[in-house]
């Protein structure tokens, strides 16, 4: 995690991280150092294959993720994910289940990452890459990409959570 200098606010210098906050010396209000929300979708085509998506963008460009991304200030996870699969595959799916949360770091600075995992299915269409991704393809959950081919920690975690 890399540490703010300045406050977002009226822009004077922080004061020293005590825990996860750190308060503006001019105007006293506290940067908090929080974990940011983000959904993530399995998404099966029944047949026990996973579709993932390949990074478009840095952080972690060229390497294979699950959809989904960060949560807007008013959205619950469950929508995020459902409009992330949108912008990503142009597909409609329906959650099946919420398989769980995993904490992660994101992008150079290291930011910290709160990410729900979701279990779904395509409802409609088909999977074209969009927005953040440059090619979709669904794997085998038997052949998945190596480790050092997938983004993230938390898509590696999320994947071994759904053999378990």
């Amino acid at each position: 995690m890399r540490r703010r200098s300045y406050c977002g606010f009226c822009g004077s210098p922080l004061g020293a991280l005590i825990g996860n906050q750190q308060d503006c010396t001019a105007c006293g209000v506290p940067t908090f150092y929080d974990a940011k929300p983000c959904a993530a979708v399995i998404v099966l085509d029944g047949a026990d294959n996973v579709l993932l998506g390949r990074r478009a963008r840095e952080p972690m460009r060229g390497l294979w993720d699950l959809p989904g991304g960060f949560c807007d200030p008013d959205e619950i996870p469950e929508a995020c994910a459902v409009r992330e699969l949108a912008e990503e595959t142009g597909c409609l799916i329906a959650i099946d289940r919420f398989l769980g949360h995993l904490i992660d770091t994101y992008g150079h600075d290291g930011d910290t990452t709160l990410n729900a995992i979701f279990v779904a299915h395509i409802i409609k269409g088909e999977p074209e890459p969009s927005d953040d991704v440059d090619a979709l393809r669904w794997f085998p959950l038997s052949a998945l990409p190596p480790d050092d081919e997938l983004a993230f920690r938390n898509t590696r975690e999320a994947l071994a959570l759904l053999g378990d």
